[in-house]
């Protein structure tokens, strides 16, 4: 009987739907292939011989030749180990501060005695609509004396109003009674945003580290916009300028005028495989934060 009632239970499946779910699992590995393909094809090219690439047509699904000479002389330039040092201070920096600026709005958004708590929303959410522009907001900048530093690139955008937004909705998800019951023993609001409300929002302070991070990784509009000295320049702006610019003269010393063109190649993919894979190895460790934390808040009991 226990038997006839498990296979009963189980859910039987149409040939409909298995072909729907055959059909379906190919289209997707197909679409996952060709999204990963360019990055297939930039990593080979990285490690192509500079030659070999430079012959080759078509696909590219394996590296032609093995060479890293791309990677010492992309190593060698200078510009790229100071891009580096100039991003990760405005990613670390930046990011430290953004978690604590945004944790500090989001947690005085959050409370429900706060007074003009709507009409302060309100306003925050307006700016995500409406600007002064970049003119407006580059002279704002430069009035500040922020223009020709990093910190300019910092503190500008200390606070996203969109993470803010989702900030806040974790913090309210917190049960009241354990904010009021530490208020009852005598704690103030920073000893309950980062004592109470800060260790129960981990999953979704991962998710902003996510967010902040690649953005300030990724960013080079307004660097390139108020940096006028070259050795402030982030990473991305310096990978910028070889690839629209052509300028990898300095990475392809001591090479032949025959050669220059194809090791330029070579030294262009390395360059990209430099400035993107450091972020992407931080996906792994804040994927399984990642789920949890942007589904905080979307299911109200």
């Amino acid at each position: 009987m226990e038997k006839s009632a498990k296979v009963n239970s189980k859910i039987r499946t149409t040939p409909a739907e298995k072909a729907f779910t055959v059909v379906n699992t190919i289209l997707l590995t197909l679409i996952a292939l060709i999204c990963l393909y360019p990055m297939l094809y930039v990593a080979f090219a990285s490690v192509s011989n500079s030659n070999l690439l430079t012959q080759h047509s078509g696909l590219l699904l394996w590296p032609q030749g093995f060479s890293l000479a791309s990677y010492k002389k992309v190593f060698s330039n200078p510009m790229i180990l100071r891009g580096y040092a100039n991003t990760l201070f405005i990613l670390i920096v930046g990011t430290i501060l953004q978690l604590i600026m945004t944790s500090m709005g989001a947690y005085f958004l959050s409370r429900r005695n706060v007074m003009f708590q709507k009409p302060i929303m309100m306003l925050i959410t307006f700016t995500m609509f409406f600007s002064g522009g970049m003119i407006p907001f580059y002279f704002t900048l430069k009035d500040l004396h922020l223009t020709n530093t990093l910190w300019g690139l910092i503190i500008p955008f200390l606070i996203s109003t969109y993470n803010l937004i989702i900030l806040r909705t974790s913090f309210e998800s917190i049960p009241e009674s354990l904010i009021e019951a530490a208020r009852i023993d005598g704690a103030g609001h920073f000893t309950v945003l980062f004592r109470i409300v800060v260790p129960l929002s981990k999953a979704m302070l991962a998710v902003m580290v996510l967010y902040y991070g690649v953005g300030t990784w990724n960013g080079w509009f307004w660097a390139s916009t108020i940096l006028r000295d070259r050795e402030m320049y982030p990473l991305q702006v310096i990978l910028r300028e070889i690839l629209l610019q052509n300028s990898v003269s300095s990475m392809t010393t001591g090479v032949g005028a025959a050669d220059t063109e194809s090791v330029a190649a070579t030294v262009k993919y390395a360059t990209i495989m430099v400035a993107t894979v450091p972020i992407l190895c931080v996906y792994p460790f804040l994927q399984k934060y990642f789920a949890s934390g942007v589904m905080v808040g979307a299911v109200k009991e």
